[in-house]
């Protein structure tokens, strides 16, 4: 781990963050947010070094005295959700902290062991203090997985219970052969025939949308075909329409279906 200690410039409080919809990355980022404890106030500013370390100065303000220290930590980054990071490091004096960090609501929930085993709970906004080195939006590849997490949990192992877990409450559906809602899907799945099993193909996604290509046996007679088209809101399924092809336009075509 490197680290440095040294005198750093008086931190300004953050103000409520309101980051670009396509930063969904800790990377190259800098921030500042304020924790109060007690009385006094403690304000943190963290700075990307490179995508596996981070700077921090930290600002302890109580009754008009202020110490500030800094220093450099090696960070491990574990993926939440589609716009939430868990960040968590070891500093020189052995305290342990792990960050929160909701990119998309502009707070950070910050959780400290100290040395003598004091345990810290804090929260506060943060505010972007430089842009990005570049731009960064992993969504795409999130929701192409929250996708396929999403069929292949109902559809193949027919697990009702993952409905409320990787869909949006408000769950938008628009085939009128299924009711609407939530509760609907998480009823049709659990009611779901032994012999239903689906097939994913191709998955392109930009943006907040995904749209899969894939084969469903058991739902129907014969097996189908059909084009899924998702829309990702708040790191869950939020919305849902589909194309179903018809067989009759693929029974005298000469070039087979891609799936």
């Amino acid at each position: 781990m490197q680290n440095s200690v040294s005198h750093c410039p008086r931190l300004q409080p953050a103000q409520p963050g309101n980051p670009s919809p396509q930063r969904k990355d800790h990377k190259n980022v800098g921030g500042s947010f304020p924790h109060w404890i007690g009385k006094g106030c403690l304000l943190s500013e963290l700075r990307s070094q490179s995508d596996a370390t981070i700077s921090y100065a930290i600002e302890v303000r109580d009754q008009g005295r202020a110490i500030c220290w800094t220093e450099i930590v090696d960070i491990q980054v574990l993926p939440l959700s589609n716009s939430i990071f868990a960040v968590s490091w070891q500093e020189k004096d052995r305290a342990t902290v792990t960050n929160i960090q909701d990119y998309d609501r502009g707070l950070i929930y910050s959780y400290a062991t100290l040395p003598g085993g004091q345990f810290l709970r804090m929260t506060g906004t943060f505010a972007f203090t430089r842009p990005a080195d570049r731009v960064f939006d992993d969504r795409p590849q999130r929701n192409k997985a929250l996708v396929l997490e999403a069929m292949t949990s109902l559809f193949q192992r027919h697990d009702a219970s993952a409905v409320e877990r990787l869909y949006a409450p408000d769950y938008i559906q628009h085939n009128p052969n299924i009711p609407q809602g939530r509760d609907a899907l998480q009823a049709l799945v659990a009611d779901l025939s032994p012999a239903v099993y689906y097939e994913p193909g191709l998955i392109v996604a930009e943006g907040d949308f995904v749209a899969i290509h894939g084969r469903i046996r058991g739902w129907a007679d014969e097996s189908q075909v059909v084009i899924d088209l998702f829309r990702v809101e708040g790191g869950k399924l939020a919305e849902h329409c589909e194309s179903v092809p018809m067989r009759t336009q693929h029974e005298h075509a000469s070039v087979a279906m891609l799936i």
